[in-house]
């Protein structure tokens, strides 16, 4: 998987960076939110609590999608204008932990 940035804008008024790319996935599945978003902290070296990947739309019969993520100032920002649903898709789920049989 390879992500190619086509804009990266500053957007002063919300205290974040806009930036569209693309991502070509040639002989994989089309990649999870969570493993894009985990791509994109490492390229843009931020962290992965200032980030929201918007969305991802595949082009129809190529392996290549176009996206739209978003990377913070402050968690405080990203807290106060993104909705919660676009912040539940971008959080990774908790592990439960392994429920231990009793010993009987």
């Amino acid at each position: 998987m390879e992500i190619e940035f086509i804009d990266e804008k500053e957007n002063k008024l919300f205290n974040r960076k806009e930036i569209t790319f693309y991502v070509d996935y040639d002989g994989e599945p089309t990649p999870k939110l969570l493993v894009i978003k985990s791509k994109l902290v490492a390229l843009l070296n931020t962290q992965k609590d200032l980030i929201v990947v918007d969305n991802v739309q595949p082009h129809y019969g190529e392996p290549k999608a176009k996206g739209y993520a978003k990377v913070y100032d402050t968690v405080d920002d990203l807290k106060y204008i993104e909705a919660e649903h676009i912040i539940a898709k971008n959080t990774e789920p908790e592990e439960e932990p392994a429920e231990e049989e009793a010993e009987e």
